[in-house]
């Protein structure tokens, strides 16, 4: 009946279920404000029951089921996404409030991870080791393979909740482990959504567990949990420390903050490189930890720069998340919409300029360039995970690298040139995971290795890189004679 929020709970065993916290979470439409759904939270009971489902479903099935079968079942799984897609877009905008063009293109991309998954599910390799290296070797062989860890912890964000989500567990279950997963609070309902069509392709009940709770009742039991093997977080830096403290002797990849800088040369196609950084700066509210932050113009060019990237910022259509022309849509809540004007305020009362926007509109802020930023404020060295860009000028390469390695994150990086010396002198000399020439910060794709330097975490995500971060070697020594 119209009217009606549905209940929603917690997936254990394959298995939708209520959580037995006793309380409920609140799902809510951040442009609307409606509610989608209400959630009743996972207590600590219900954890200890989701790593148990995933310990014994690794030990029982998972860890032994031949890769063909993991792969046709992550190609039925990206099946089912597409031909859920309709719902599952509409969901990702409802709860994130992602544009319908952008919701759109994640989904495809989260079907196409999948694929990539199952072929590499295939391809996997082992090695066969001489032992006849020394003497006491001979008559000695081994063989190495790669083993799955076991059980996953994988904590994923509310900004890209389908396709940071099948990030984790498409290598996971490529590679023979389980998975429990405890998404965003904002957006549960992707997750569950996720969970049952893994179920209708047929991975095995226990495989894959959802867990939405607070994080003393719910997600810290999980990861000082013994059996766990293994914790993925895509998130921010506090969190991420505080994984890393509580999680002991296990293998940890943490996807985390940025304050990504972007370079314009002089010699590059000014327009060009206008129009992708404005993109990068704004799409989705600049709610992606590679958004372009810190934006470096050649001071010969500044002006022309500023024009054209100015024009481009105000040609973006602010709005209703479901309408196909809208570019920028609600920031995730109007917590971080406040947060974000206090940090504009913070520096513009120490002196910064605002060239376009700098205020609120549409349950989001208008896409802020900001110059003249001091050093000492929030903004200039802090993730803004927002739509604002900070425009600084240089004259000298070795100064302008200097000043983009200044910041204590490396995720990635864009520079714009047509010099191919110093494309490849920018690229060994940038202290970040990744640096595209003549595209911005915010390009990624999933099979390369996606990752941070400094307080941008640990480990690489992409499909063929995650696998290994999700499996171990394992050696198998042979005496077959006499020394």
């Amino acid at each position: 009946m119209p009217g009606i929020v549905p209940k929603r709970g917690i997936w254990i065993n394959g298995q939708e279920r209520a959580g037995a916290s006793g309380k409920v979470l609140d799902v809510v439409n951040p442009y609307n404000g409606l509610t989608l759904a209400t959630v009743s939270m996972a207590s600590r009971k219900d954890s200890d029951e989701a790593v148990a489902s995933a310990s014994a479903t690794f030990k029982n099935v998972m860890r032994n089921m031949p890769a063909y079968e993991r792969a046709q079942i992550l190609r039925r799984a990206a099946q089912e996404i597409r031909n859920g897609s309709k719902e599952l877009i509409e969901i990702v905008v409802g709860e994130a409030g992602k544009p319908i063009r952008d919701a759109t293109r994640e989904i495809g991309r989260a079907s196409t991870l999948l694929e990539l998954a199952a072929d590499y599910t295939m391809v996997q390799q082992g090695q066969v080791i001489p032992m006849d290296i020394v003497e006491s070797g001979v008559n000695r062989t081994g063989i190495a393979n790669r083993v799955p860890v076991g059980v996953i912890v994988a904590i994923a964000p509310s900004n890209s909740p389908v396709n940071l989500t099948v990030n984790k567990i498409g290598p996971a279950f490529a590679a023979g482990n389980t998975v429990v997963l405890k998404p965003s609070d904002q957006t549960p309902i992707s997750a569950l959504w996720l969970a049952a069509a893994f179920k209708r392709a047929g991975l095995p009940d226990g495989a894959f567990n959802v867990i939405i709770g607070e994080v003393e009742e719910a997600i810290e039991p999980l990861v000082r949990d013994p059996r766990v093997r293994m914790i993925s977080i895509t998130g921010g830096v506090p969190a991420g420390l505080a994984v890393l403290k509580a999680a002991g002797i296990k293998k940890v990849v943490l996807e985390l903050g940025s304050s990504a800088a972007n370079v314009v040369r002089a010699d590059a196609d000014i327009s060009a490189a206008a129009r992708s950084l404005a993109t990068s700066a704004y799409l989705s509210s600049g709610q992606a930890c590679i958004s372009a932050q810190r934006l470096f113009v050649h001071s010969s060019i500044e002006k022309e720069f500023t024009k054209e990237f100015i024009t481009a910022t105000e040609a973006m259509k602010i709005g209703d998340p479901m309408d196909p022309a809208v570019e920028i849509g609600p920031m995730v809540s109007q917590v971080q919409v406040q947060r974000v004007l206090g940090w504009i305020q913070e520096a513009v009362a120490a002196g910064a300029r605002v060239l376009t926007g700098g205020v609120a509109e549409a349950r989001t802020i208008r896409p802020t360039l900001l110059a003249d930023v001091p050093d000492n404020v929030t903004l200039a060295h802090s993730e803004a995970f927002s739509p604002i860009a900070v425009l600084q000028t240089f004259t000298e390469d070795d100064d302008v690298i200097e000043r983009v390695n200044s910041s204590v994150f490396g995720l990635q990086a864009g520079v714009f040139t047509n010099d191919l010396r110093a494309a490849f002198r920018f690229g060994r000399d940038i202290d970040a995971g990744a640096i595209w020439i003549n595209d911005s910060s915010r390009y990624r794709q999933d099979n390369y290795p996606f990752g941070g330097m400094k307080m941008s975490g640990v480990g690489r995500e992409g499909v063929q890189y995650a696998i290994e971060e999700m499996t171990e070697w394992k050696f198998l020594g042979l005496k077959l004679g006499p020394s």
